[in-house]
């Protein structure tokens, strides 16, 4: 009897405990929608919604972000600094901002996998090509920079520029936190738990470290829109794309020879989320006639710890394809 009362009372504890999250998530949920609305237009492709963002005249440059991003990490500052120059298109990849998965099952609570950056690639050159870009030149940040380099093997495109691009295999296991988010029982635990409860503070010192060593822009972490990225659905995206990116990364390495648009890297040497020395300082030998430039103190944002550089380099590339 006793043990009845005590299941029944754990059970109500639990059910309880569920039904205020339940209530803090909704409530957190409608204001990222009201705070954070897409600031482009949602296209159909193939049945996918892709958000983007287009903005400017001129040769087509698309922009991807990287990891937990959207739209607003490039809209900021950099989309500005080129329209005067490119037509560029920004959007969310898949999964994350208001972008959809490329294949249903992705959007499983249950699943463990998530869009490959071929499968990004795919679809985000069909949603440029929807724009009239056949062939951008294309520019990726960090994950970002996978799926661009995923794009330049399979998809049509004119030029190409990482920036701290994740583009070789990595020593060591990820941490914890993306094994357990990207795993079933985290999706069902503490996915929603983060959603519901996640601190400003914590957001703020997530942003810092991504910066570090370099100062976050003034009101930078208000614009970007990181709630967006504490929806479960992008939560469980974000670390599934990412807890299966090693194996990918290793398939394509041996791939980049047939790369042969023209091709700048930039990386910061302060860089320790994705290593100089891991990533592009391997990348430049591995693509022909690709240039490195390396960046004295910059971390893993150059495009806002030094976008001069970053817009030059896409210059670099614009004018080696002939774009201007």
């Amino acid at each position: 009897m006793r043990k009845a009362v005590k299941i029944g009372a754990v059970a109500g504890l639990l059910a309880g405990c569920g039904a205020i999250v339940d209530q803090t998530f909704d409530s957190r949920m409608m204001r990222v929608v009201a705070d954070y609305p897409p600031e482009g237009q949602i296209l159909d492709v193939g049945g996918v919604p892709v958000h983007a963002v287009v903005r400017g005249t001129g040769p087509d440059v698309v922009l991807i972000h990287g990891a937990s991003g959207n739209t607003r990490d490039f809209t900021f500052d950099l989309v500005d600094r080129l329209a005067d120059t490119y037509r560029v298109i920004v959007m969310d990849r898949p999964g994350l901002g208001y972008t959809g998965h490329t294949r249903a099952h992705y959007a499983q609570i249950t699943a463990t996998t998530s869009d490959t950056p071929a499968e990004q690639a795919e679809l985000l050159s069909a949603a440029a090509r929807q724009l009239g870009a056949d062939a951008p030149l294309v520019v990726g940040q960090s994950y970002g920079g996978a799926v661009a380099l995923a794009w330049a093997l399979d998809q049509p495109l004119s030029g190409l520029v990482t920036l701290a691009a994740v583009s070789n295999v990595w020593p060591g296991p990820l941490d914890a936190i993306y094994r357990i988010n990207g795993s079933r029982l985290g999706a069902l635990t503490t996915v929603p738990l983060i959603s519901a409860f996640a601190p400003r503070t914590r957001v703020d010192a997530a942003v810092e470290a991504i910066f570090a060593p370099n100062p976050v822009p003034p009101g930078y972490t208000e614009a970007i829109g990181a709630p967006l990225s504490l929806r479960p659905i992008s939560l469980r995206a974000n670390a599934r794309q990412i807890n299966t990116l090693k194996p990918i990364i290793a398939t394509m390495v041996p791939r980049y020879g047939q790369i042969t648009v023209p091709t700048e890297i930039l990386h910061g040497d302060a860089d320790t989320i994705v290593p100089l020395d891991i990533h592009s300082a391997r990348l430049v030998d591995q693509i022909p006639d690709a240039h490195l430039t390396v960046l004295p103190g910059i971390g893993h944002m150059p495009h806002h710890a030094a976008p001069e550089a970053v817009v030059n380099a896409i210059g670099r590339a614009a004018t080696r394809a002939g774009l201007r």
